[in-house]
């Protein structure tokens, strides 16, 4: 080898080392600005900001225009949805599952194409959260929809300052292909994921269970990865997730109860944000893994930190039974599905 050969291997090597830690100080700092936001102000819901932010920095090299476009289009339908709900509509259970059962579909269906994943997971929360709020709380629900819709504004502006400060060094721009899977499989999985969430979403509208609504959102959104060909085994991974997740969660819970201070808290979440940053940018095909425990650990922590209860202590360990449930939920409906023989739910191979 030449000493220009060799030269140029040192090169790339530093090359791939640079934007490895550039990405996770970007992850880290964001997580901390997003805890930091979420927790000062503490609108509703937003304690979803940090998921949202984390989502952006895996799932998107860089801001673009179809960033803002998905939301601008998210906050219009989740303002329109939440407008709609407070005018009666909840009174009529018979007419408004079928409306809710139709645009979980359709979500879903957004949801596996990369260029609308970020306007589907909004646009799913909103669907189940908007009518349940206004079911229980006449009224709430446009605080609701404006508090998620913010929380999305703030999530984009978070993620565009960050690469405005730390741009991304990767000389690969990113191109957002379009879905992989073909229509008729797109419409499978959004028919099995559907299956999968909606019955217990019925169950808590008709017996209106209050404290539901972060079972919920865990149940919409975890529910599609949960529709493939291999779902036990993707729904035994959501299990252990949230359960690594949840065990994380009641750590940092408990160091919180010692150090109840703001500064403690967004440095435990940057120290977090940190490690599973590491092993996200530094295993991809692991990515999932990492990002589903630190998603769990930010939404459990962030969900208690903003609540204004006095049993938050109760409430907490309330939300870790929910993600333990959620899991063996998802594994029981899988298990129920895969040993069906129903056409519909099979795939067709398109010609």
């Amino acid at each position: 080898m030449s000493d220009s050969d060799g030269a140029l291997l040192n090169n790339a090597m530093v090359s791939e080392e640079a934007i490895y830690t550039r990405r996770v100080l970007r992850f880290t700092l964001g997580i901390g600005l997003a805890v930091a936001i979420s927790a000062i102000w503490a609108w509703p819901l937003a304690f979803i900001v940090p998921v949202f932010v984390a989502k952006f920095l895996v799932d998107r090299q860089e801001p673009t225009v179809q960033t803002v476009y998905e939301l601008l289009i998210s906050m219009i339908c989740t303002i329109g949805l939440a407008w709609i709900v407070s005018f009666g509509p909840t009174q009529y259970p018979m007419v408004l599952l079928p409306l809710i059962a139709m645009m979980m579909l359709w979500g879903y269906y957004l949801f596996s194409d990369p260029r609308w994943n970020f306007f589907a997971t909004i646009f799913i929360v909103a669907t189940l959260l908007l009518p349940y709020m206004s079911l229980l709380q006449p009224g709430a629900a446009i605080l609701v929809g404006v508090g998620l819709s913010f929380s999305g504004v703030v999530a984009v502006s978070i993620f565009a300052l960050l690469h405005a400060l730390l741009p991304d060094l990767s000389p690969n721009r990113e191109q957002l292909a379009s879905a992989a899977q073909s229509h008729d499989e797109r419409t499978h999985e959004a028919f099995r994921a559907l299956i999968i969430a909606f019955p217990v979403i019925c169950f808590f509208y008709f017996l209106e269970i209050s404290g539901a609504l972060l079972t919920m959102i865990f149940i919409a959104i975890l529910s599609l990865q949960a529709a493939g060909a291999k779902s036990i085994k993707v729904s035994l991974f959501l299990l252990i997730t949230n359960g690594i997740g949840g065990a994380l969660a009641i750590v940092f819970y408990n160091m919180l109860t010692i150090v109840p201070e703001l500064p403690f808290y967004i440095g435990m979440s940057m120290l977090a944000a940190l490690l599973f940053g590491q092993k996200i940018y530094a295993n991809p095909e692991k990515a999932p893994l990492y990002a589903g425990i630190l998603s769990a650990l930010l939404v459990v922590v962030g969900s208690t930190a903003s609540s204004t209860d006095k049993d938050v202590a109760v409430n907490f360990y309330l939300r870790i039974l929910q993600l333990f449930l959620v899991g063996v939920y998802m594994i029981f409906a899988s298990f129920y599905l895969e040993s069906r023989d129903w056409k519909f739910l099979k795939k067709r191979n398109s010609l």
